[in-house]
């Protein structure tokens, strides 16, 4: 079975258990093991990092039987954390795998640009910035991400195996207006460990003046990481669609 879970991941040390740490993958299997009466593995598409929000993270989970998606849905949002919720649980082939099955994911992240980002109801899910930014660079830079390409440069060192190629096909990535703000969207068939986070640095700082204007475009060229801007701020990234071929799809609610 799949579930598609929302949380906040501000008081999460990440997705992945961890010894003393609260973890999502933790409370997720804790809460499933629960209602099961028995331990239950939660296998997640991909890995949050601490900080980092989710809107549509899927998770694979093998339960007995007698569970359907509606009552599986329903027992465990209540008994899961207010800080989680299951937003839809779908039957899936049976061999349906979290991780290797999906043909995309897609994250976006925000940017206050007005005062009111600094907001304690925003500033909680919102990098609030206090300079001016060149949205014609940040436009460019998105353009220049799109197809496929080495992203060495926008990984953590040394967290993909040193075979791994590092390369990504960016089917989407794109700036939007929003109020008091912009959107960064974008869509792959993979994303690498901090990968989002430091594209999103790089952009502002090339559009804010402190980096050159196509800062993208060279560092897609780029060995490793020593020239590429610090990661943006976990806090206002979220995990947003996790897609799958259809026909993994049996019933879903």
């Amino acid at each position: 079975m799949q579930l598609v879970l929302h949380y906040d991941g501000t008081g999460f040390a990440g997705w992945q258990r961890q010894p003393r740490e609260r973890t999502v993958q933790g409370e997720l299997e804790d809460a499933l093991s629960r209602i099961c009466a028995r331990p239950v593995a939660a296998l997640g598409a991909g890995r949050t990092d601490a900080g980092v929000h989710a809107r549509g993270l899927a998770v694979g989970v093998r339960v007995p039987e007698r569970w359907t998606p509606l009552s599986l849905r329903r027992a465990l949002n209540g008994v899961l954390p207010r800080d989680m919720w299951v937003a839809a649980a779908h039957e899936m082939a049976p061999a349906f795998h979290a991780r290797f099955d999906a043909t995309s994911r897609r994250y976006s992240y925000y940017i206050g640009t007005d005062d009111g980002a600094r907001s304690p109801f925003r500033r909680r899910w919102e990098w609030a910035l206090d300079r001016e930014l060149a949205r014609d660079v940040l436009d460019a830079n998105a353009a220049a991400l799109r197809g496929e390409h080495c992203f060495r440069a926008f990984a953590v060192s040394g967290t993909a195996p040193a075979r791994d190629g590092h390369r990504c096909i960016i089917l989407d990535a794109v700036w939007r207006d929003r109020p008091g703000g912009l959107i960064f969207e974008i869509e792959a068939n993979r994303f690498l460990h901090h990968m989002v986070r430091f594209l999103v640095g790089t952009m502002v700082d090339a559009a804010s003046g402190r980096r050159e204007p196509d800062r993208i475009s060279t560092l897609l060229n780029a060995t490793d990481n020593r020239e590429t801007s610090a990661p943006a701020p976990a806090r206002a990234l979220f995990l947003d669609v996790v897609r799958y071929p259809a026909d993994l799809y049996l019933t879903s609610v």
